[in-house]
């Protein structure tokens, strides 16, 4: 028996949230993959240097602006992937955004910012995708949510409150979906090397990293491209019995209490 690849040859991937950190890994990802990829992000500018990336592979691509928290900007996004590929395959939805504050000090306004960005763009995500894919027999679409989406963390209600609801999104549309071909899945990265990261580490200055890794079984960050390749694998063919999951991938931080 051999291990297969890998493989995700020919299928038109959009990927929000794409111009840097993790969404840029997994768009280069599915390039390295086969795919062609729609490059998708609020600033244009790096979606192009990500896409311009991705030509040099061989692959197609695409770069769109678009703020996932609006339902015509995400229509549009998904008709010009149509109209220069002629189909969609995968949607990642990727984009998100951090604030930490107390509950008792978070601003009504940034706390449904969180959730327009993070829950209501990954739900107008898959609402957009889903004629296309019904159209083209069937898909994929990982939703990208946390290991906050499971266990909760001070000065982060919003954030862990919009990767929560992802959860129950992902679960409800895998049910409404399965009957089109279309699989839903969810992910769930701990720690991973990027500038949100890096962000959330700043906000819980008081604790010392070293303590906590010495707490996990694989005691460090994950490189970017450690969660590209789960999420590659659940976005092709080699995933086919997957839908309505939940994929952590967090070095074993939930695992336990590490004593």
């Amino acid at each position: 028996m051999t291990i297969p690849s890998l493989d995700a040859t020919g299928k038109v991937v959009i990927v929000t949230g794409a111009s840097k950190g993790l969404g840029r890994a997994m768009a280069l990802g599915f390039a390295e993959a086969g795919a062609d990829v729609v490059v998708a992000s609020r600033k244009l500018e790096p979606c192009e240097a990500v896409a311009g990336a991705i030509r040099a592979m061989g692959r197609r691509a695409l770069a769109i602006s678009c703020h996932v928290g609006d339902w015509d900007q995400c229509e549009a996004l998904v008709d010009a992937t149509v109209d220069e590929f002629g189909r969609v395959d995968v949607l990642v939805n990727n984009a998100g955004i951090l604030l930490h504050a107390p509950i008792a000090e978070m601003t009504l306004a940034d706390f449904r910012r969180v959730l327009e960005v993070n829950l209501v763009g990954c739900w107008l995500g898959i609402k957009a995708v889903v004629a296309p894919m019904t159209a083209a027999g069937g898909g994929s679409i990982v939703n990208i949510s946390s290991v906050e989406g499971i266990a909760g963390a001070g000065g982060l209600s919003a954030y862990s409150a919009s990767k929560f609801g992802i959860r129950g999104v992902t679960r409800s549309a895998a049910q409404e979906l399965g009957r089109h071909g279309i699989r839903v899945n969810s992910v769930h990265p701990g720690g991973v090397m990027t500038s949100m990261a890096m962000t959330a580490a700043q906000a819980f200055a008081d604790v010392d990293p070293q303590t906590l890794f010495k707490t996990m079984p694989i005691p460090r960050l994950a490189e970017p491209v450690e969660i590209s390749r789960l999420v590659v694998f659940l976005a092709s063919d080699e995933s086919s019995y997957s839908t309505g999951a939940e994929f952590v991938a967090d070095g074993g931080l939930l695992s336990g209490p590490g004593y």
